[in-house]
């Protein structure tokens, strides 16, 4: 039997999962307090997690439940700067905040990271049990941030949920950026490599959260979050000609063009001191595999999903377009 979440704290409440997460609990009937690094629209507390100061008590009065999305994103370009980022406000913000959530007798903290706090495991697709080290300071401070959760002893029903791509009405992240190009015909079409990445729509990842928040069985759990369907970057780029009304693509380049472009762009990036938009970084995010399991979620909770990226472009294209 599930028990309700009563009085509401979202940080990060004004990002792309965080506004869907507080629509969401709004129209349950909830009133969830807000906070973000600046007291903008929709946001009722402002608290810079990176700096030294603690979490202030009254962010957190009267408080039952904590959805912590907050966080230094992930960025293409890494630096030593950064990971000193990445740890002051992934690990040591989330630190604070439980801190202050222990004092207040917070019940439930659900704390999202992301796959990229584990390393890929030898056999597709990963799931829980995956454990091999984080190869990015951003992978690693969520996965340091995860341990301070789960084995902290801060509140007595903490959960981490690991999302894969998240996709849905937004003009940021790599799904956008490739509509846009293909709607503009600045995206060629790329050789069918086989390869199968996960995703969820945001709309079903609230829908997660809100479930582990209220299972009894989730706490203490770390639980993936996809749509258990995997796609390819070929099927994908088809899918949108199809949504965007255009014809079929009739032709592919070659991988061995694609991979001498990216070298190509290799050698521009360290020549021009600025990311270009092919290097081998991107060849890999788009013709690797990133597949994700959430067969625990479903088995254990029961969870289910409701969109399927196929069916979801035409109205992410309306967005965009």
């Amino acid at each position: 039997m599930n028990d309700a979440i009563r009085s509401i704290l979202i940080t990060g409440a004004n990002g792309f999962i965080g506004s869907a997460l507080r629509d969401a609990l709004c129209v349950r009937g909830h009133a969830p307090k807000t906070a973000g690094r600046a007291t903008t629209a929709g946001i009722d507390f402002a608290w810079d997690m990176a700096g030294e100061a603690a979490c202030p008590p009254e962010l957190l009065d009267g408080i039952d439940t904590v959805f912590h999305l907050a966080g230094k994103a992930h960025a293409l370009a890494e630096n030593r700067q950064d990971e000193a980022e990445y740890f002051a406000v992934n690990t040591a913000g989330t630190r604070k905040l439980l801190e202050a959530a222990k004092a207040a007798g917070v019940r439930r903290f659900i704390y999202f990271s992301s796959v990229k706090a584990v390393g890929d495991a030898e056999q597709a697709p990963w799931d829980e049990t995956a454990s091999a080290p984080a190869d990015t300071p951003y992978g690693r401070s969520k996965y340091a941030a995860e341990q301070l959760v789960l084995h902290g002893g801060y509140v007595p029903h903490p959960v981490v949920i690991r999302p894969c791509m998240v996709y849905g009405n937004t003009n940021k992240g790599n799904l956008p950026q490739m509509i846009r190009a293909i709607h503009q015909g600045r995206f060629p079409p790329l050789p069918e490599t086989g390869n199968r990445r996960s995703m969820v729509h945001v709309a079903d990842l609230v829908e997660a959260a809100i479930l582990v928040a209220e299972h009894p069985a989730a706490a203490g759990q770390i639980y993936i979050v996809t749509d258990d369907t995997p796609y390819s970057t070929r099927q994908i780029y088809d899918w949108i000609r199809t949504a965007l009304g255009k014809p079929p693509a009739r032709w592919r380049v070659p991988f061995q063009a694609l991979r001498a472009a990216a070298r190509f762009g290799d050698g521009l990036n360290r020549l021009c001191r600025q990311r270009m938009p092919l290097d081998s970084d991107t060849l890999r995010k788009l013709t690797d595999s990133a597949w994700y399991s959430s067969a625990k979620i479903r088995r254990e909770l029961g969870f289910t999903t409701t969109r399927n990226l196929r069916d979801a472009l035409p109205d992410l294209i309306r967005y965009l377009t």
